[in-house]
């Protein structure tokens, strides 16, 4: 299964949440990020907390979802919409959900503030990744409508 952390930029949050579910995610599952407008360029402090945690920065990079490896069975958009930001509609048969986090890019305030937002996105992110990879997977492949439940109740998680 192919996951596709999707959102406008793809230099922050699509990138913590695809470096994260690599680290973490059984054999057979796969996750990419891209972004309906990347910046061309992945966040450095997004960079710096992945190696922090000791997860590969590696072949990374950001792109535009017309470039994907891999055609996606399920999207996951983390734009945070109650900021106002806009989701792109990723357009392919898919399943989708939307798993909205704060843009830490956006912070401001001291460094160690900055670095606070980051680390909550990257929180959040991880906790509800672990709770996808909790479910049953094996099953819940089968049934789409009820893992979209399951991914829906997810997106709570640090909300």
């Amino acid at each position: 299964m192919n996951l596709l952390f999707l959102c406008t930029g793809n230099s922050c949050r699509s990138i913590l949440g695809e470096a994260t579910f690599n680290h973490l995610a059984p054999a057979g599952w796969r996750a990419m990020s891209a972004g309906s407008k990347p910046t061309g360029q992945l966040h450095p402090r997004s960079l710096a907390l992945l190696v922090r945690e000791g997860i590969s920065t590696e072949g990374y990079y950001s792109k535009s979802w017309d470039r994907l490896p891999a055609t996606p069975d399920i999207v996951i958009t983390v734009c945070a919409s109650a900021a106002g930001e806009t989701c792109p509609a990723y357009l392919g048969p898919v399943l989708r959900t939307h798993w909205g986090v704060e843009d830490p890019a956006h912070a401001t305030g001291t460094d160690e503030e900055i670095d606070a937002a980051f680390m909550k996105a990257y929180r959040i992110l991880r906790a509800r990744i672990e709770a996808f990879l909790a479910l049953p997977l094996d099953t819940l492949k089968h049934d789409k409508a009820a893992l979209k439940a399951e991914m829906d109740k997810i997106a709570a998680i640090g909300a």
